[in-house]
């Protein structure tokens, strides 16, 4: 199957606000709705990992207050970025995401657990770059390795440039992507350490007893479900630059919200979104027509 026509408008679920906020001090994934929740859902668990203190706790839920309110502002916060980054910049990948993130034009984090890099659509790379590469190069791949997981279908995504260096990022901690499919390709520079490790599909990360893992090669890609969870070991030196491109397929995540695991309750959004559509995306049967 391939899709016959792009929808006309992409929303999130309006579990983004409230659903997978990362606290990294505790290593912690957290649904957060008041802090009567968060005590009863995540008090023993917070305590094991040395949020013991009254302070600690009030830090806590006032970083997690930030965190949803910077979420409630991203879509128009990112799109006022990409009107002015456009107006006065060109980039030409690593070597200009370099001179970009030097320069003091806005920047966005390019996730909610990564500090230090670049959302390629706001560097006007959608239309030029990725999209292409979804459409002609990596769908007819994924169609054959993933049918069941929309690599067929797949018609918007989310891609970003992350960076991990001493006094920065140097690791991320276990978790699942918002996608049906990622791609995960080393761009550079020299580095070593920083492997990529896998557990199985939305397993808990306590379960994560013996992970496969795959270390980076620089110039070549790891094509993975966006379920399945990965995190990356800890730079041991250098500088590493990763392209990671989460692939989304609308006729898959319209039915169940891969982050709530609910049926999505839709917020309109600007461009993509989080790549859910009110209605399914007509598709051709392709090998009936040859």
């Amino acid at each position: 199957m391939a899709t016959a026509g792009v929808p006309g408008r992409f929303y999130r679920c309006a579990c983004f606000c409230s659903e997978n906020l990362y606290v990294a001090r505790y290593g912690l994934h957290v649904r957060f709705r008041d802090e009567a929740q968060l005590r009863r859902d995540y008090g023993p668990i917070l305590r094991s990992r040395g949020c013991v203190d009254p302070k600690d706790f009030e830090e806590l839920l006032e970083e997690l207050q930030q965190e949803v309110e910077r979420r409630q502002r991203l879509g128009q916060e990112s799109a006022a970025r990409k009107a002015l980054i456009a107006s006065s910049y060109r980039p030409a990948l690593l070597e200009e995401l370099e001179n970009f993130e030097r320069s003091d034009l806005p920047k966005g984090r390019p996730n909610t657990m990564n500090n230090y890099g670049v959302l390629l659509h706001e560097l006007g790379l959608d239309e030029p770059l990725v999209t292409p590469l979804r459409e002609r190069f990596l769908q007819p791949l994924l169609a054959l390795l993933y049918p069941e997981w929309g690599g067929a279908r797949l018609d918007s995504h989310r891609a970003f440039v992350v960076k991990y260096a001493p006094g920065e990022d140097r690791e991320l901690g276990c978790h699942y992507d918002n996608a049906e499919l990622t791609l995960n390709v080393a761009l550079g520079k020299t580095f070593t350490g920083g492997a990529l490790y896998f557990g199985g599909l939305f397993q808990a990360p306590s379960a994560l007893a013996r992970p496969l893992e795959v270390e980076h090669v620089v110039g070549q890609g790891v094509l993975h479900r966006g379920g399945q969870l990965h995190g990356a070991r800890a730079l041991g030196s250098g500088e590493r630059w990763n392209l990671v491109v989460w692939l989304r397929a609308s006729t898959v995540r319209n039915h169940l919200c891969p982050m709530c695991l609910r049926e999505p309750e839709l917020v309109e959004d600007a461009g993509f979104g989080d790549g859910f559509t009110r209605e399914e995306p007509d598709t051709v049967d392709v090998c009936a027509l040859t």
